[in-house]
Parts: C-alpha cells; structure tokens; sequence
C-alpha cells in the first residue's frame, strides 16, 4: 500500500474530523491504524483542530507552548465509537538519567566461603600484583578489589586457572557447585 495524494487527503479530513486511527485504518484498508499514526506524524497534525477545544481555552494558558503530543491506545471498537473525538494526550515527562556516582550495592554474603579460605583470599590479596584495567592479560587473575570509584582499586593480577578468568583462590569464592547454590537458595539445606 502506498500513500497516494488521494489518500493522504482522506486521512487529514477524516483526523480533522476527529477519527481516531483506527478508524481511519479502516476506512481507508490495506493499512495498520499504527501506519496512520505514523503519517499523522510525518504530515505534523498531531494537534487536532477541533473547533470545540480550543474555544475553551484559557487566555494565559494560550500563552504558554504546547507540550509535543502522542497517541494513546484505542480501546476495543464499541468503546471507539462512543468515546470522545480528541484521542491525544501530552507526553509524559522523561525520567532522569541515574547518576553514574552513585554507590554500588553491597555484595550478597558468601555463607560457602570458610574462614580459612577468606583468610587465604587475605593472603592472596597481600601477594597480589595489582593491576590496573589496562594491565589485564588473559593469563592474569581479573578478580577485583576495593571500591571502584577510589584509587585504591586494583584487580589481584596473580596467574588465571586455564579456562576462568580468576586464580585458584578466587575461583573457589566464584564458581562454587550447583548443589550448594540451590541449597541456599531453597534455605533448607538440602531436598
């Protein structure tokens, strides 16, 4: 389906009218009541102008500029035909931006770490050659310590196990069993 001169006449008449788009869709056939959007779009007439609304306009809200517009999903067809004419609402506000400074959550807690093998990660922190970002090979461990957003951050830099990306230490706290992760998850220890 093409937009011909012909057609495109039809649809500003019919949403000068006041038709909703799919309404219009219909009308014209061979067209998706979103296609009809669209060229609403493209064509600007996204304001109606009908003569009943902006009558009851206020003189210091004349003033003021318009908020951009957008369509608002038509409801099934019998509600369509009673509803009023304008089918268009002011856009929502758009949401800000999360600042990128904000503090990272804290870890969930290690209930399978031991004690003796936090202590080995203490060790292995100590002898750790911390690297930076730009330092990381994929020979080296890239387990990461400290905050990021301080200069006390490093990554622990000793040899990889083949095949992970952490040494022996740090793949003991990183990939623990399947059957331990689905106990704790469970809380009941075991099924």
């Amino acid at each position: 389906m093409s937009w011909t001169d012909e057609r495109v006449e039809e649809l500003k008449t019919m949403w000068n009218e006041g038709k909703s788009a799919s309404q219009i869709a219909k009308t014209l056939g061979g067209v998706t009541r979103n296609a009809v959007i669209g060229k609403v779009h493209r064509l600007g007439l996204s304001n109606r102008t009908a003569g009943a609304a902006k009558d009851e306009v206020k003189p210091a809200a004349a003033a003021a500029p318009e908020p951009p517009l957008r369509a608002v999903p038509e409801p099934k067809e019998e509600a369509a035909e009673a509803a009023p004419a304008e089918r268009v609402v002011p856009r929502e506000a758009p949401r800000r931006p999360v600042p990128v400074s904000q503090p990272v959550p804290p870890t969930p807690p290690m209930a399978e770490v031991s004690p003796e093998a936090l202590a080995n990660l203490t060790e292995i922190e100590k002898r750790a050659r911390k690297l930076d970002l730009m330092q990381l090979t994929e020979r080296t461990c890239k387990w990461p310590i400290g905050d990021p957003a301080t200069e006390e951050f490093w990554f622990c830099g000793l040899p990889a196990t083949p095949g992970k990306p952490y040494c022996d230490a740090h793949v003991a706290v990183a990939f623990q069993p399947m059957s331990s992760r689905r106990d704790r998850r469970s809380g009941s220890g075991g099924r």
